[in-house]
């Protein structure tokens, strides 16, 4: 019994204690600032999606407190990398919120991670608004605590399996991440076929490391069960050498990314060997000329050498709802104020419609894009 004793005490030292300021209803808001924290994977293959979210998002704060700020306060965003690892998210929340006084959390990534951290929500009451990668059950989990933006990873499987039966193709394998959420998304795909015929299936399917490891023989094997279309639930460098790998053994089935696939590094390792590489992407179109909203995003993009992509204009977008989220709450802000303006939220940001009224996820948005060899996106 001690033994157990001093280990639990042991790995609550580890973690510090949140202390009573971060429970209070205006934690982390001042006379002139508001604080907003993140805990999300920042380093590793997987990390290039979420430092792209975050320069876009960085994009449309400094924007805003270049004007002012939110009912004259600046938004100060501090970001801390969990690795993607739920154990050090746990660690960082309660950083976050404890050390650094953070309002709400914003931009956090996993499945696993958030559903770890949801006991820290509940007992803080802090909000977590415009979060990423977040399979739907997790997101199910975290209703009444956060607020996510993109479509669910269901409605992706959706879009991407109407689309490729309508032209004719029902032969379809599945590269996914070897994480819970990516085994939630090969489900998701299998849901979506069987919806079109009962009696289809998934041909074959391989789960992929994180750190794309065991990327070529997930590919010789999918290879192997004669596709027609390869769906991937995979992100970084892992997807050009699952590619790759199928292309080496003579097969030519055409390869569909949900919106975790990050095109132009897709093109970038693979050049003119890219070809049939088509991805479902959860936000507008960045390089549109005839939205307001993503001229304005080039123009800071431009000022401030941020790469213009699906990544960096998703967390501007995100950005720009949490603002809004804000400034509708008013000047009085607390927690349960924002938590009443995000359950009530109705709008639309960049062509995107947004409705939290019915449940955690505000937009149903899924576009189709070609990439091309050169790293462009064609709609």
């Amino acid at each position: 019994m001690l033994r157990r004793q001093l280990i639990a005490a042991t790995a609550s030292a580890a973690i510090p204690f949140l202390g009573s300021r971060a429970f209070a209803a205006n934690a982390g808001v001042g006379d002139r600032e508001i604080v907003i924290g993140q805990s999300a994977v920042l380093s590793g293959p997987l990390g290039g999606a979420m430092n792209g979210f975050n320069a876009g998002a960085q994009l449309a704060f400094d924007s805003t407190n270049s004007q002012g700020g939110v009912h004259q306060r600046q938004i100060r965003y501090i970001s801390l990398d969990d690795e993607l690892k739920p154990d050090k998210t746990v660690i960082n929340y309660k950083k976050l919120l404890g050390e650094h006084q953070a309002f709400a959390l914003f931009g956090c990534v996993g499945s696993a991670n958030v559903s770890a951290g949801l006991s820290i929500l509940a007992e803080s009451n802090a909000p977590m608004i415009g979060n990423y990668g977040l399979g739907d059950s997790a997101r199910q989990k975290a209703a009444g605590a956060a607020y996510f933006v993109r479509a669910g990873y269901g409605r992706e499987a959706d879009r991407l399996v109407q689309h490729l039966t309508s032209i004719g193709m029902t032969r379809i394998s599945v590269a996914h991440l070897a994480v819970p959420g990516g085994v939630e998304v090969l489900n998701s795909i299998r849901a979506a076929i069987k919806a079109q015929n009962a009696s289809w299936d998934v041909i074959r399917s391989a789960g992929v490391k994180p750190d794309g490891s065991d990327a070529v023989a997930a590919g010789k094997a999918l290879a192997e069960g004669g596709a027609q279309a390869i769906i991937m639930f995979l992100a970084g460098p892992p997807v050009a050498e699952l590619i790759k790998s199928v292309q080496a053994t003579g097969a030519s089935p055409v390869f569909y990314g949900i919106s975790s696939v990050a095109g132009e590094q897709v093109a970038k390792a693979m050049g003119p060997r890219l070809r049939g590489l088509a991805i479902a992407q959860v936000v507008p179109y960045p390089w549109s000329d005839a939205d307001a909203t993503s001229r304005e995003f080039r123009k800071l993009s431009a000022a401030k050498s941020v790469p213009v992509s699906y990544y960096t204009y998703e967390g501007y977008i995100n950005g720009l709802v949490l603002i809004e989220a804000l400034r509708r709450t008013g000047r009085a802000l607390t927690r349960d104020n924002l938590h009443a303006t995000m359950r009530a939220l109705k709008t639309r940001i960049a062509g995107m419609d947004l409705d939290f009224t019915s449940g955690p996820t505000g937009s149903r948005l899924v576009d189709l894009v070609h990439v091309t060899s050169d790293g462009r996106f064609v709609r």
